[in-house]
């Protein structure tokens, strides 16, 4: 099976490699297993690769580089107009040249793909839409067009969506689905510490707005001056980080909260069996990989509500879901830091969940997707 991806994500070439988002690659190189051959219409960049990138692991892909481009200005757009009829072309001979048809959604390179892959009704197809598939949310017009597009029977024909979430009143084609770090054999118990102890809050993901790190810091602040043992570790990097750097120089927080940058997974994995809590208070997600694997290890997650994060953590029962007003949160935060007990049973119920969502399951699924 030739089978082809067209996606936003950047790519770095080297040593005869090709590099990009770990978590992203990972779950590529599962889709590998079971396809001949790979071509990828991506965007390539000039850089090393970070902590955060790792290769492909396939002996025969295709790389057919794209320009990166958006539509954020109106230079930007203009510039864009003129790499589209490139990409355009790129992206119809490698759905031409393929077997399986496989879009990464939402983004720029996923857009253009729900339009190609219009003219090939009669191959197989996928798309992984990694973003809020919930249909009452707020999004951008260009992910509103790409939902439409890819739950449209008529249109969008011999695929199926793979989406965040079990949602009602969706199309046939739409599938809900998960992603997975860990596999059965890392399966075990994390023992947290007791609260008299320091109690240890993980933030990981990117330090940009959409993020809201600044929330966390703040949050954790206000723990502090109430008098809790409290450390708060956050992994990334991003625009925010100056603003980050400022906050906790001006209120002397250099003991209580460490800007760690970019780490690898083995790194991330420790720090998760460490912490009591994972805290990700996004404006927007899909299925967040942080909340996740933090609950794998017994880390109660602390999230806001958005896509579908209140069932990953069951309405409550398994995390604190957070309001986005400091206030009310701090007062969750304090209820549940004094109530230890019931952190413990959270915690379990953390991990009997996300155990369930290994590799294994999670390669068998993509199997059935591959081969039938």
């Amino acid at each position: 099976m030739k089978f082809a991806i067209i996606t936003h994500v950047s790519h770095i070439h080297q040593d005869n490699q090709y590099f990009a988002y770990a978590p992203y690659v990972r779950e590529m190189n599962i889709w590998f297993k079971y396809v001949d051959e790979v071509i990828v219409v991506a965007p390539l960049k000039t850089e090393e690769p970070t902590a955060i990138d790792i290769p492909y692991q396939h002996g025969k892909i295709d790389f057919r580089k794209v320009s990166d481009f958006n539509f954020t200005n109106f230079r930007n757009s203009l510039i864009s107009i003129i790499k589209l009829p490139i990409i355009l072309w790129k992206i119809f001979l490698a759905m031409k040249n393929a077997d399986h048809i496989h879009l990464r959604c939402p983004g720029n390179m996923g857009l253009i793909g729900c339009f190609v892959q219009i003219l090939f009704p009669h191959k197989t197809k996928t798309a992984k839409y990694a973003g809020n598939w919930d249909p009452k949310s707020q999004q951008p017009y260009t992910y509103k067009i790409q939902k439409w597009i890819l739950s449209n029977t008529f249109l969008t024909r011999n695929m199926k969506v793979l989406v965040y979430g079990d949602w009602e009143n969706q199309s046939t084609n739409v599938k809900p689905f998960f992603t997975a770090t860990y596999s059965e054999s890392e399966k075990e118990i994390s023992q947290k510490s007791s609260f008299t102890n320091t109690i240890e809050f993980i933030f990981v993901g990117g330090l940009v707005g959409g993020k809201n790190p600044l929330y966390v810091v703040k949050l954790v602040h206000e723990l502090i001056k109430r008098g809790y043992k409290t450390v708060l570790n956050l992994y990334g990097e991003g625009s925010e980080r100056s603003t980050l750097e400022s906050y906790i120089l001006t209120h002397n927080l250099g003991t209580f909260v460490i800007l760690n940058g970019n780490q690898n997974n083995e790194t991330l994995k420790k720090a998760y069996q460490k912490s009591h809590f994972v805290i990700l208070p996004s404006k927007s997600e899909g299925w967040p990989k942080a909340i996740a694997e933090g609950m794998f290890w017994g880390s109660i997650p602390v999230s806001s509500k958005v896509s579908c994060v209140p069932i990953m953590l069951d309405y409550g029962k398994r995390g604190v879901l957070l309001e986005m007003n400091l206030d009310k949160d701090v007062n969750q935060m304090i209820a549940m830091l004094n109530d230890e007990s019931g952190f413990f049973t959270k915690s379990k119920l953390a991990i009997e969940w996300s155990q369930n969502y290994t590799t294994e399951v999670f390669e068998a699924e993509i199997k059935k997707l591959l081969t039938k």
